[in-house]
Formats: structure tokens, C-alpha cells, sequence
């Protein structure tokens, strides 16, 4: 396990890694076993027959899910944006020096961290607008969703920051930069570097919390399956394509986090070895 994994996680030792071996092969063949079991019972009553799957080869279908996959894409990256941005400056605030901001940032992560997504649309559906906040169909999906994840996100940050050796805070403060610039120039890239698996695995789950649009009828990639899976009768088939659909998009995601690890795993040790440029630093502090 490499450093920038250390930061939530301890390293296990032989025998945890001899268990996690063995869990995992245990693991690969009861999800085997299930997924033949599965391709077995679905042939036996008729659902693997080529006409049931006929449909799934028009263009018009696909088309159909694929404007689905953009709304909740669409969905996915307005939330990750707002929640992501909105859950740094709660962990700047959990981490300030004044008492009522980290008091107000740390009751708004403790509470919306417990609440439910799907309480919160059904707020932003049945009560907000008896007082005169009626969103957009898009905006009672999304605002929701940004609440409940803006506080999981600053728990990351949060721990992310906290895990940076302080040297790198009394480095920045010895040379003559104020805190605010530490933070933005010194603390937070590095922390951002080893974030990023934790950070990918809150987008995977974000992107499968759009799925709860169904509950405000907005169109994204479940809802779309459901209302395709009554007008054709073929609901099999049509929430195994949906699965596929979230299992290509999740998977591409988590591709792209090794790849941005890797790279900034090089990035970090050719850093390290350099040494930090003090020209740099010394522009921020003239700022």
C-alpha cells in the first residue's frame, strides 16, 4: 500500500494480508457461483431468447438511454462541483481558529452526514415549496444531494489535511507566509494529491445517488429504465443494460483515479526529490 493510501487506512500486517487474499477468492467465487446461478434461472424461464433482446439492438432505444446517462451525468457533475467546493470550505472551517465557524461547520457535517438523501428531497419536494421554494425539477435533485454530500466531502478534506505533516505548516509560517496562503499554496495541493482514491469513491457513490431522481420524476438513468421496462415488459432485460451502463461509467471513473494517482504519485516523488522551489514560496508571501 503506498503512502498516499495511508491516510485513513492502516497498513495491514502478513497475517490481515494473508486474510484479505483469502476473503477475496472466496468473495470472486460466490459472485461466480451467483452469476451463474442468475444466467441459469434467467434461461430456464425464456429471458436469454434473442427476441427478448431484439429490441436493445435500435438505435432508437439507445438513444433513449443514452439522453438518460447525460441527464445523470449532468446531474452527477453539478453536484460533485457544488458539493465538492462547498465541502472544502466546511473543512476549512471545521479547522479554523475561531470557534463559532468550527462550531457552525461541524454541527452542519455532523447533522447532514446522519440525514438521508432521500429525506432531504422529499423536504425539497413536499415542504420547501409550501413556502414559496419551488425548484426546478433538476434543482430538487441536485440541492439535495449537494447538502447530504458537501458534508461527506469535508470529511475527506478534513482528514486528508489533518494527515499532512505539520512541518509543512511551520515551513510556509518560517518563511514568512500567513496562514490563509500555507493553506491555499503549501497544504492544500498536497492534500488534494492523496485524496484523490477517496475522492473518486464519493463520485462513484454520488453518481448512484442520482438515482434517487426517480423520486421527483426527474429522467435520469433508472427512472428512464423503469418507464422503458413498462412499455416494453421486457424488465430483465432492461435493468441489466441500466446495470451495464453504471457498471462501464463506474469502472472508467475508477480507471481514471489509478491512472491520476499513478501520475501524481510520479509528480509527487520528482517533487520530493527536488525539494520545494523557494521562488515559489517567496512569491506568495510577497502577495
Amino acid at each position: 500500500m503506498s503512502s498516499n493510501q495511508q491516510i485513513l487506512f492502516d497498513v495491514p500486517g502478513p497475517r490481515a494480508q494473508r486474510r484479505i487474499r483469502i476473503a477475496t477468492v472466496l468473495g470472486a467465487l460466490a459472485v461466480l457461483g451467483g452469476l451463474a446461478w442468475a444466467v441459469h434461472r434467467f434461461a430456464s424461464y425464456g429471458e436469454l431468447a434473442a427476441d427478448r433482446w431484439q429490441p436493445f439492438t435500435t438505435w432508437p432505444i439507445w438513444r433513449y438511454m443514452l439522453d438518460a446517462l447525460w441527464n445523470t451525468l449532468l446531474a452527477a457533475a453539478a453536484t460533485a462541483v457544488l458539493s465538492s467546493v462547498l465541502g472544502l470550505l466546511l473543512a476549512l472551517g471545521r479547522l479554523s481558529a475561531h470557534r463559532p465557524v468550527r462550531w457552525l461547520a461541524g454541527a452542519y457535517v455532523e447533522i447532514f452526514r446522519t440525514v438521508p438523501a432521500l429525506l432531504l428531497i422529499y423536504v425539497t419536494l413536499f415542504a420547501l415549496p409550501r413556502y414559496g421554494l419551488n425548484f426546478p425539477l433538476f434543482w430538487k435533485l441536485v440541492v439535495p444531494l449537494v447538502i447530504s454530500n458537501s458534508a461527506a466531502f469535508a470529511e475527506i478534506f478534513r482528514a486528508g489535511i489533518k494527515a499532512l505533516d505539520r512541518g509543512q505548516t511551520e515551513a510556509g509560517l518560517a518563511i514568512g507566509l500567513r496562514r490563509g496562503q500555507v493553506m491555499r499554496l503549501v497544504v492544500l495541493p498536497q492534500a488534494l494529491l492523496q485524496l484523490t482514491p477517496s475522492l473518486v469513491s464519493q463520485l462513484v457513490g454520488l453518481l448512484k445517488d442520482t438515482s434517487l431522481g426517480f423520486v421527483v420524476s426527474y429522467t435520469e438513468l433508472l427512472y428512464s429504465g423503469q418507464v422503458l421496462a413498462s412499455y416494453t415488459n421486457l424488465l430483465i432485460q432492461t435493468f441489466l443494460v441500466v446495470a451495464l451502463i453504471y457498471l462501464v461509467v463506474n469502472a472508467s471513473l475508477s480507471k481514471f483515479a489509478r491512472v491520476l494517482q499513478a501520475r501524481n504519485g510520479r509528480f509527487a516523488a520528482r517533487g520530493r526529490s527536488a525539494g520545494p522551489d523557494p521562488a515559489v514560496l517567496t512569491r506568495g508571501g510577497n502577495r
